[in-house]
């Protein structure tokens, strides 16, 4: 059975609409990614195609024009994300997406959700005290939460941001590194200090960690402290144990927000010990004001290729989930996969 053609007209009393610079690239990426046609003419542009996915195409060019009409144009990435919620039938407005917005700084002007799991984490953190963000790499977890962190920062909602993660031995002892203690620990705190200085300038950043404003320690640093006034951000929170993580969680203070970000699936711990964010996922889950957010690779909003990469990894864990202690037989099921 054929699908129904269908054409669709879109008219607009403002031309720009249809005729701002880079439009070209994101009907494009629509026509490529849904399989319809579109052309314009004048204040009107013709969509064809099968119709359900002619009617996607309408809505999120529609969209697209609402967002414009805002101030806001859309990069090809941008459109690329909307695309695949639209694709996959997520049941979400992009304008409501790439509206809801975060201001950080003069450097960039806001921050935007790219899905709708990226919108309900930005919400739970407008809410509630204490958020849970569980998932892979790349999924913007730690990005978005220290994005909420500045902006609750120069709203003055809070007088000072802490970021932390846990100093975990992943195939390297620290005691083989060079330097002294400070140079020891600093790599492993390195990607926190690359989206500070990514959402802010260096020179305004660099000031407020003198300041002591923001502040960027291991985990450690964290026991005996009573943290009030604070938007504290606890990163990599799958590498702690059973007793930092409720040695964490009880630091939180007055006027206090906390977002704890983990990928369950990427535990550095040595063998035998328990995941403090595997256990907290468990033991916290039922108490009100905390809220917890899950995120999958649908939610990758790194390179293109990243999403892919996680399901390769996916697909292989579950088959070989019995290791394989044969060499011969592993070799076989790399030839599956």
């Amino acid at each position: 059975m054929e699908s129904v053609i269908l054409e669709i007209e879109i008219e607009t009393d403002n031309e720009a609409d249809f005729s701002y610079s880079g439009i070209d690239k994101s009907f494009k990426l629509i026509e490529d990614s849904l399989g319809v046609l579109i052309s314009a003419r004048g204040n009107r542009l013709f969509i064809k195609g099968p119709a359900e996915a002619a009617r996607k195409a309408k809505k999120l060019v529609e969209e697209i024009k609402a967002i414009n009409r805002q101030g806001y144009v859309l990069k090809p990435d941008d459109i690329r994300f909307a695309i695949d919620a639209i694709s996959k039938g997520e049941e979400t407005s992009i304008k409501n997406l790439f509206l809801n917005h975060i201001p950080v700084s003069s450097k960039k002007r806001f921050i935007i959700p790219k899905t709708e799991a990226q919108r309900k984490y930005i919400e739970a953190i407008r809410t509630y005290d204490i958020v849970f963000g569980i998932g892979p790499a790349g999924t913007g977890k730690t990005y978005l939460a220290m994005a909420m962190a500045i902006n609750a920062l120069l709203k003055k909602e809070v007088s000072r941001i802490v970021l932390t993660r846990p100093a975990v031995e992943a195939g390297e002892k620290l005691g083989f590194l060079p330097g002294d203690l400070y140079e020891k620990i600093h790599p492993y705190l390195r990607p926190l200090y690359d989206a500070l200085y990514d959402m802010m300038d260096f020179e305004k950043a660099t000031g407020l960690i003198e300041k002591g404003i923001i502040e960027i320690a291991p985990l450690a640093y964290m026991r005996g402290r009573t943290l009030n006034d604070a938007f504290v951000v606890l990163d990599e929170a799958q590498n702690t144990t059973s007793e930092q993580m409720k040695m964490y969680l009880t630091r939180l203070g007055f006027n206090s927000k906390t977002v704890i970000t983990g990928d369950i699936t990427q535990i550095d711990l040595p063998s035998g010990k328990t995941s403090g964010l595997i256990e907290a996922e468990k033991i916290l889950s039922s108490i009100e004001g905390i809220k917890l957010i899950y995120f999958t690779e649908r939610d990758v909003v790194r390179h293109r290729l990243v999403q892919d990469i996680i399901k390769a990894y996916e697909r292989f864990e579950k088959r070989t989930e019995k290791r394989v202690s044969n060499p011969e037989d592993r070799q076989e099921l790399y030839r599956e996969i």
